[in-house]
């Protein structure tokens, strides 16, 4: 089956979540949902990039509900403060895409002390998805969908040195080691949330070659998109499958149906070996949990 946007249901009366809703996938997949009725958040860092991201959401789809609020995953206290005000505002949380994320940039550390990629692209979900469980548990069939990537397969939690200081800095390694701690979190949020009951799955996606602005940072990767790449809309097909496909179980990762998972279809696939380590899934969340402050006492 060549599952599309036209497989989406109507998502009238949701709420949804995407961060990093201003470009690339995270766009194509707020802009689908948008289309399909549900009241979109774009939660963005750039400011002036996600109101030019509403304005040509609302340019294609005049009725669409959409909303920028901004987020900075990087910074530990401008995420309790998105958080902060969307409790504010809403009362349920149907989806949150935790699609946001920085790739092979120059060696930087967040103010918080943590090297940029991992934290950005899990510590700061981890804590986003913490500081919001209240809204999601509250929300008859909610999901937690978080963006991975193929990289996962090279990636290798050192917990001896989580923020580069010991070692010389390898951007790829530290994107790879991040992506796989997506999964981490997927997984061990999974199992968490089954054990209690809760009216909450989480899924995890990855959209194959994708030619997005997250590869500006690699010339080698932007020259060979267009020999290989498939195009941001196909691209956000694979989490938009994981957000709202009704035979979608908790723990499910979905990614294109093509050769080597390069291109095509999204289908539920497999992620390595070492994503599925129980301990050390476990071992990163408790990592995690100190690190951010963030605990998720619901589901513990």
């Amino acid at each position: 089956m060549k599952w599309t946007e036209q497989n989406i249901p109507d998502q009238t009366g949701r709420i949804v979540i995407v961060t990093g809703a201003n470009t690339g996938i995270g766009f194509e997949t707020a802009r689908a949902l948008a289309e399909k009725q549900a009241m979109v958040i774009l939660a963005c860092r750039n400011e002036t990039k996600g109101q030019q991201a509403i304005d040509r959401i609302q340019q294609k789809y005049p009725q669409a509900v959409v909303q920028l609020m901004k987020l900075d995953l990087s910074r530990q206290q401008a995420v309790r403060e998105f958080a902060r005000q969307f409790q504010q505002r809403y009362d349920r949380l149907d989806l949150l895409i935790n699609n946001a994320g920085v790739m092979v940039p120059p060696y930087t550390k967040t103010e918080d002390g943590f090297e940029l990629q991992f934290g950005t692209n899990h510590l700061g979900h981890f804590a986003l998805t913490g500081l919001l469980l209240d809204r999601l548990l509250q929300t008859a069939g909610s999901r937690v969908v978080t963006v991975s990537s193929m990289a996962h397969k090279t990636g290798n939690i050192n917990f001896n040195d989580l923020h580069w200081e010991k070692r010389p800095y390898n951007a790829w390694q530290a994107y790879s080691d991040s992506k796989i701690a997506n999964l981490y979190f997927t997984y061990e949020l999974q199992r968490k949330l089954h054990q209690h009951g809760a009216p909450t799955i989480a899924t995890a996606a990855h959209p194959g070659w994708t030619a997005t602005d997250l590869q500006r940072h690699s010339g080698v990767f932007h020259f060979l998109n267009g020999f290989f790449a498939q195009t941001p809309p196909q691209g956000a097909l694979p989490t938009l499958r994981a957000a709202v496909d009704d035979t979608a179980i908790g723990g499910e990762y979905y990614g294109p149906s093509g050769f080597m998972e390069i291109k095509g279809y999204p289908k539920q696939v497999s992620s390595n070996t070492r994503s599925q380590n129980k301990e050390i899934a476990a071992r990163l969340w408790a990592i995690s949990e100190e690190l951010t402050g963030v605990h998720y006492e619901p589901i513990q």
